[in-house]
């Protein structure tokens, strides 16, 4: 997170070894760590704020289990207004929706 934040905040660093930044032509690039610390702050506060969609993307059932399970709920004719929400698709994506809220 550090490097994207270095990046994000020095343009002109195209290189970084250990703690040294370099630019295009390999000229050391000094860092305004102020800025730098600044970035990566608000790189981790975005990152903790999409907890919940990596929590739910373990969870979800696989892709093809989705699509099987939306094939019947409208081969049986499940998929209507009054039905959709008894769907075993419906259910089982609005659990882990539930287990993991924003």
């Amino acid at each position: 997170m550090k490097h994207e934040a270095i990046y994000n905040t020095h343009p002109s660093v195209v290189t970084i070894r250990g703690d040294n930044c370099f630019d295009a032509d390999e000229n050391p690039v000094t860092l305004d760590q102020a800025k730098v610390d600044a970035e990566v702050a608000r790189l981790q506060a975005e990152h903790d704020a999409q907890e919940y969609a990596r929590n739910r993307q373990t969870e979800y059932p696989e892709i093809g289990d989705q699509l099987d399970m939306l094939w019947h709920a409208i081969d049986t004719g499940d998929w209507t207004p009054a039905k959709v929400k008894t769907t075993e698709f419906y259910t089982a994506l609005k659990a882990v929706k539930e287990a993991n809220p924003k």
